[in-house]
């Protein structure tokens, strides 16, 4: 069985960019990431209706920009004409929708790592997504700053047929930790699993990392209230706003060489 790649994991990961502070999922909130001194950032993507991958969450524009519609629906040209800082504060209006290249041109120029999720909505398929997406990210990125997930299974399987997991680290992306977890993990070598943090349970933390799996959590903001989380074991912590966290949480754990 191929072997994982040797992730430097880091213990905060900024959720969408540094969205706490700046517009999520646009290449201002990357960049405010990496000058707060965070390396690794948690981004989605999915597909304009001319097929173009693009960074952003919801299924429709209402909430993160000054336009409307589906992105199903629309091209690339369309949604480069919409402001989707200006939602956030005034001194962010002027910011675009990024395309999956514009971000990948930023992570590789800021040296940094990516957790991207396959944002799969009802109008397009995940395989679709995969296949458009994975080949992309396995071009751009090395395997040691990438980690792909997805809630949806067909997305991540054929992601798996497109790259062994020596070349692309797979998250298994749920709510709550499954009883069939294991088997879920098994099937696409999966490298991490990602749960709500107030869904998790020690006893379920204590046998994902007894089976040797990465631990990642979302989204956490109450660094009190996730502190014994930690203790279970828990790898990473997925926050809009990690910098709350930087004196509370532990130093990554040494691996044995």
């Amino acid at each position: 069985m191929p072997k994982h790649p040797d992730i430097a994991l880091p213990r905060l990961i900024a959720h969408r960019g540094l969205s706490a502070h700046a517009p999520e999922n646009t290449l201002i909130a990357v960049r405010a990431a990496h000058e707060a001194g965070f390396q690794w950032v948690e981004l989605d993507v999915q597909l304009l209706g001319d097929g173009t991958p693009v960074i952003w969450h919801d299924a429709t524009l209402k909430r993160c920009s000054d336009g409307h519609g589906r992105l199903a629906t629309l091209d690339l040209a369309a949604v480069r004409k919409l402001d989707v800082g200006g939602w956030f504060g005034d001194g962010f209006r002027g910011e675009h929708m990024a395309t999956l290249s514009d971000m990948l041109e930023l992570l590789v120029e800021l040296d940094m790592g990516v957790n991207m999720e396959l944002k799969v909505t009802s109008r397009r398929s995940g395989t679709e997504l995969a296949e458009v997406v994975v080949p992309r990210l396995l071009k751009a990125l090395p395997p040691e700053r990438l980690i792909l997930s997805s809630f949806d299974q067909p997305a991540l399987h054929h992601a798996r047929s497109l790259a062994d997991a020596s070349l692309l680290p797979i998250g298994v992306l749920t709510e709550s930790v499954p009883e069939k977890w294991r088997s879920r993990c098994e099937a696409l070598d999966a490298y991490s699993i990602h749960t709500d943090w107030t869904r998790l349970t020690a006893r379920r933390a204590r046998e994902i990392k007894d089976a040797g799996y990465r631990l990642l959590c979302y989204t956490p903001n109450d660094p009190a209230a996730f502190a014994n989380r930690w203790s279970w074991g828990v790898d990473s912590a997925i926050s809009d706003d990690p910098a709350l966290f930087v004196d509370i949480a532990p130093p990554p754990a040494i691996t044995p060489a």
